[in-house]
């Protein structure tokens, strides 16, 4: 029975737990037994937390019986990125400078979470401090793509995408500063969503490039990702860059219906040196919204072709100085490949820094020019397959092309203009996920995902999961 359990959906546990069918500590305990035993082969977990869960897992029990039902998420076992605090537990950013570091409070999402009564398993590996895409670390070795482990999970969020496709957290958190959401989750066949810039407080996470980082749902479905979200949305003083913008009761706005939906096509850019069989599974998934009654018209954001160069300038001068006293104290400190971005990072002048943010206002005002034509764009979410850990090149219909480059292609437009935009898995390549990106304009939530709702409705996957296999025999 656990086996079964702990492959549901948060949407089909809460209930169970409500109705007190399934206790939170006996899911708990089934998530966290599974989990330890995957993790040799996956290494999505950096550390675990098994007698704090339990307690909390009780308590939660206790609550529920009491008739203190706090909501979908109450009982709910998940584990979270290991750049997000937990007060007094050592928190890594993967990395051996921060190896020990302890914070004396909690972020805000785990406050708010803490206030859902939702329990927490341990913490998840990540590229180191966040600034990279392969979840190859020098310090807590590679996470495994649970769909074939020999190729990459993506990044930087690796193993909290591939801990919700292996089952051994229900869902969790990723942070996103150009991609690290949306790409493990595309790559390991989940929903990622990276909410509006502003729309989910960043204070107790450790910073990437503070005008680009964001904090979202990683799950299993759309309809979980709405409700993390309700969780964890919300103005907070504590950070500097939070909107006090009224959130919404997200969950109850997915109807499914697209009918009269206007969605935006950017084949400029968006559907320009991709992967033949990605375009092929990303133009279904569009055909398929269509049919339901939505309407598909092109669109043009001119300024996108700037996107890359402007992104590149902001998150590496800004990386670089958030990390510049220890990059001259302790170089060696950091995995070569990091290492050589934050120096690159320290070449940037002032005058290429500013011209950044003029290119990325320009981009914001193309973006708002073009929302107000259509509700949604749709795009994929990669514009190549995962290749094997250890690679720095992808596939791109027969050429080797580079892996960073191309990973972040499709991504960084939305952190520059601060839209919310989200993956939903639409098909296989080679047994592999292939993900459908819809982007909306700023603090369209429930617009975006009632979108992928609709869509997820018609079984992209076909009931096919990540079958923990690898393809070297």
């Amino acid at each position: 029975m656990n086996e079964e359990l702990i492959k549901k959906p948060v949407e089909e546990l809460a209930p169970l737990i409500q109705n007190r069918e399934v206790s939170s500590l006996e899911l708990t305990k089934a998530v966290i037994d599974h989990a330890e035993s995957l993790n040799e082969k996956v290494n999505a977990y950096v550390s675990f937390r098994r007698d704090e869960a339990e307690k909390e897992a009780e308590q939660a029990d206790r609550e529920i019986a009491s008739g203190e039902y706090k909501g979908m998420y109450h009982g709910i076992p998940m584990a979270v990125k290991d750049n997000i605090y937990l007060k007094d537990e050592v928190t890594t950013m993967s990395s051996k400078i921060h190896g020990e570091f302890v914070s004396d409070y909690d972020a805000t999402v785990i406050t708010k979470m803490r206030d859902a009564g939702i329990v927490f398993t341990g913490k998840l590996n990540m590229h180191e401090y966040a600034w990279g895409i392969t979840n190859n670390s020098p310090h807590f070795g590679a996470v495994r793509n649970p769909w074939n482990l020999d190729k990459i999970p993506g990044g930087s969020s690796g193993g909290s995408g591939a801990g919700v496709a292996a089952d051994m957290t229900t869902a969790t958190l990723g942070t996103d500063t150009a991609g690290s959401i949306r790409i493990p989750s595309s790559s390991c066949g989940i929903v990622g969503l990276k909410p509006t810039y502003g729309r989910v407080s960043k204070y107790g996470v450790f910073p990437l490039a503070w005008s680009l980082d964001h904090v979202g749902p990683m799950t299993k479905t759309v309809k979980d990702a709405a409700g993390l979200l309700e969780v964890i949305a919300g103005y907070d003083a504590n950070d500097p860059t939070s909107v006090n913008v009224p959130t919404d009761h997200y969950t109850s706005k997915l109807t499914g219906e697209v009918k009269g939906l206007r969605i935006g096509i950017c084949e400029e850019y968006y559907f320009k040196n991709v992967d033949s069989g990605i375009e092929e599974q990303v133009r279904k998934a569009i055909k398929t919204l269509e049919d339901m009654g939505a309407e598909v018209e092109p669109v043009s954001i001119p300024a996108l072709q700037y996107a890359e160069y402007a992104e590149l300038v902001t998150s590496l001068s800004e990386a670089t100085t958030i990390h510049h006293r220890n990059l001259i104290k302790r170089p060696d400190d950091f995995g070569s490949d990091i290492r050589l971005l934050f120096e690159l990072g320290e070449l940037f002048s002032a005058v290429d820094y500013l011209q950044a943010q003029q290119l990325r206002r320009q981009l914001k005002q193309d973006f708002q020019r073009a929302f107000e034509k259509v509700d949604v764009l749709l795009a994929p979410t990669l514009p190549v397959m995962s290749p094997d850990i250890g690679s720095d090149f992808a596939d791109l219909n027969g050429n080797q092309v580079d892996l960073i480059d191309n990973f972040i292609r499709f991504m960084g437009p939305c952190n520059l203009a601060g839209l919310p935009a989200m993956t939903v898995p639409c098909g296989l390549k080679d047994g592999m996920p292939v993900g459908l990106q819809i982007i909306g304009p700023a603090f369209s939530e429930s617009v975006i995902l009632n979108t992928g709702y609709a869509f997820e409705q018609t079984n992209p996957l076909q009931g096919k999961r990540a079958g923990l296999t690898s393809s070297v025999t």
